[in-house]
């Protein structure tokens, strides 16, 4: 990792956490003899954090911690940094929350301006989570799963919904991350995302939404399960 890397993760981690409340005063000066990294690393590092508008720089005061409610909130490395940290299981109930706003609007669309090649993408990439599941192949199993919902956000021909898709992918990393995820991979939800599949292939928005909800409600419900103590 690069002192900049570093610096960022470690300066998003306090942010996300906490540990700077808002309205508190960052200066440069400090945050690079406290991190031991240069300036011109501080600053790099600093543009970053303005730029996910978690700070805002003002001159000869330093760098003012912004209220989390005017943080780029849908950013993916936000969203790590933000499940890192303590309120992790409430992030992840908003975020699934999100998902079941979005993600089956999003597969009716995909049944309906779906190209061909993305049809056929759709179906292989629910058969390849069934083939990981089938292994216990966990890892492989979720690179799959985040294939397939990104997939079918492109397929919908809504390039805002492919910018949410990227909430959904962080989801499902940083479920696997926390280990979040049921023991048995081959669930209900398994199969309702080989539905979802044909639904698309097939030009049925109505059960391809159908479908969709179904998983997204199915994970919430299976999340809140895993999450109490």
């Amino acid at each position: 990792m690069t002192l900049h890397a570093h610096l960022l993760d470690s300066l998003g981690l306090a942010l996300t956490s906490g540990r700077y409340p808002p309205g508190t005063v960052l200066r440069l000066d400090e945050l690079t003899t406290k991190y031991g990294v240069s300036r011109t690393v501080g600053r790099e590092a600093v543009r970053v954090l303005e730029a996910l508008k978690m700070v805002r720089s003002r001159p000869k005061i330093g760098l003012i911690v912004l209220p989390v409610a005017e943080w780029n909130l849908f950013d993916p490395q936000l969203i790590r940094w933000r499940l890192a940290g303590s309120d992790r299981a409430e992030l992840l109930r908003q975020l699934s929350q999100l998902r079941a706003a979005v993600e089956p609007v999003a597969a009716g669309l995909a049944a309906t301006n779906a190209s061909d090649e993305q049809r056929g993408e759709v179906l292989r990439l629910a058969d390849e989570m069934r083939k990981h599941a089938i292994a216990g192949d966990t890892p492989a199993f979720v690179e799959a799963d985040v294939a397939f919902h990104r997939q079918v956000f492109v397929a919908s021909g809504n390039d805002l919904f492919v910018h949410v898709g990227e909430v959904t992918a962080e989801v499902l990393h940083g479920r696997a991350e926390l280990q979040l995820m049921p023991p048995n991979l081959q669930t209900t939800a398994l199969d309702w995302h080989g539905l979802e599949a044909e639904a698309i292939s097939q030009g049925d928005a109505a059960e391809a939404e159908r479908v969709s909800r179904c998983i997204v409600l199915d994970s919430a419900a299976e999340l809140d399960r895993l999450l109490k103590p």
